[in-house]
Order: C-alpha cells, then structure tokens, then sequence
C-alpha cells in the first residue's frame, strides 16, 4: 500500500466511530425512518433524476449514508471504500434499514479489477472524496472501466478553490495559502479534530491530501471517452469549511456569511461514458 493511502486509512478508520455518533451524520435517523436520505444526495436529488433500478457504484462510500439514501431512490447499489471499520458500520446501518446494500473493501484504484468492468449505469461520488487521490487522470480512468456505454457520472464535491484557502484566520480574510493545482506528493496535515463535533482527539491525525483543478478534473474525464453534460459550481458545501465565517443555510448547507458570492465552495458535474 502506498504511503498516502496507509496514513489516510488509519485517519479515516479513527473517525469512524466519531462520525457514527455524530449529530452530524445522526444515523439513528435513517433507521427510524425509512423515508430519510441524507442532506447530500437531497441537494442533487432533482439533478440525479430517476434511479430507479439502475446498477450504481458508490466510490469512497465511508459509513454509508450516502449508500443507503441511493437505494432508497430505487436503485442497486455497492459502496466501496478502502476502511474496514468504515464498511463494518454502513453493513450494519444497512441491515438495521433492510436494504439490500453491497459494500465492497478496496482502495478507488482497483475497483475495477475488484468489482468488474462495464458493470454500472452510474458512477456516484460524493463530497470529500477526490482530495484524497493522487492522480486525477487515474481516477478518471476508473470511472470509465466501471461504467457501461451510455452510463453516467455524477460527483458533487468540494471546490478546489475551496481546499486551497487557508485554515479559518482570527480576521476574518478568506485567504489562498495551499495549492489549487495536483501536486506530487500531495499536502500533508496534522488535524486532531474531524469536521464532526466529538469529545477525544484522533488518534490518526496525519493525513496526506491532493487537490485537482477544474480544469484537470475535466480534461481527464475527456481524455477517457466521457463527455461532460452538466457542470454547476455551488456557494454552499455540507460543512463549516471556514469555521464562524460561515453560516448554515438550511439543508446541512454552509456558506460565507460576508458576501458570499466570493467563494465557490462546491460544484457538481455530471458526464457520460459513449
């Protein structure tokens, strides 16, 4: 296992249980009602249209709420995730919702060779996922092999422009400070904190992030064959990204409360597979 995935993994397995007993992700919902999706796929729910009985690939599904609110639209779906305890928890909140949920352990990269080529209708990926992965070029080659011909994409995440500010600063002033563009070897973090609230630190601080342009993201999509059919950038993301600088908006949404129009925090892209 290359290094960034070993230190990221060990970061993600100790969130775990912060996030399952979060608020945040308040999971007890979802078993106690059965109509309940998750803030994130509401959002897009308009935009991901009718799912219903289409094979769908959840990548980098972490504890499965996602997962879950995809099959409750109607489709087939399997999370994939490279966490162990991650997956345990999304089969358990599956099984405790009676949804026939797949959940598959293996690092983005193989999941092609984990779950088979031309398999899929749709390709889904959700917020803080890509900043993960080294080689945008690579990804987008995954997202081709999993898809079938005429099958689609659909990613809502978070802005590049967003990952390359500064941490919350005391002034107030939103400030770049971290690359907008894939660098090798990617930033390296030390964050004993998730973006969930919880009483203990983490006991796997470090973690090794990449960024990708916009432009890179798209032209690797081209470069494999996809054609891109929707591209929206977003004033909010699901998250307090700057700390106090911003405010909640309604839906599990998060934006800049001082003009708000200078920040794109989020964007979502859809492209199919000819």
């Amino acid at each position: 296992m290359d290094e960034y995935a070993f230190v990221n993994r060990a970061n993600w397995e100790s969130r775990v249980d912060h996030h399952v007993a979060s608020d945040g992700y308040d999971v007890g919902r979802y078993i106690d009602d059965p109509s309940h999706l998750s803030h994130v796929v509401m959002f897009d729910r308009a935009r991901l249209g009718d799912i219903a009985d289409r094979d769908v690939v959840h990548l980098q599904c972490h504890i499965g709420t996602d997962t879950l609110s995809l099959a409750r639209l109607g489709a087939r779906v399997t999370g994939l995730d490279f966490s162990p305890k991650a997956l345990a928890s999304a089969r358990r909140l599956a099984a405790a919702c009676e949804q026939p949920v797949r959940f598959v352990e293996s690092e983005v990269y193989d999941a092609p060779a984990v779950l088979g080529s031309n398999r899929f209708d749709l390709v889904y990926t959700g917020v803080g996922a890509l900043c993960w992965l080294p080689d945008v070029r690579r990804w987008a080659s995954v997202v081709a092999a999993l898809l079938r011909p005429g099958g689609r994409l659909f990613i809502r995440e978070g802005h590049p422009m967003l990952w390359a500010l500064t941490d919350p600063r005391p002034d107030g002033l939103v400030t770049l400070e971290f690359p907008y563009f894939e660098i090798v070897g990617g930033t390296k973090f030390v964050e004993t904190a998730t973006y969930v609230a919880h009483d203990h630190e983490l006991s796997h601080p470090e973690t090794i992030q990449f960024n990708h342009g916009i432009g890179e993201i798209i032209t690797a999509l081209i470069r494999v064959g996809m054609e891109l059919t929707a591209f929206e950038e977003h004033d909010s993301v699901p998250w307090a990204a700057l700390g106090d600088q911003m405010e909640n908006v309604g839906g599990g949404e998060y934006r800049l409360r001082d003009r708000p129009e200078r920040l794109a925090a989020s964007y979502t892209l859809q492209a199919v597979k000819h």
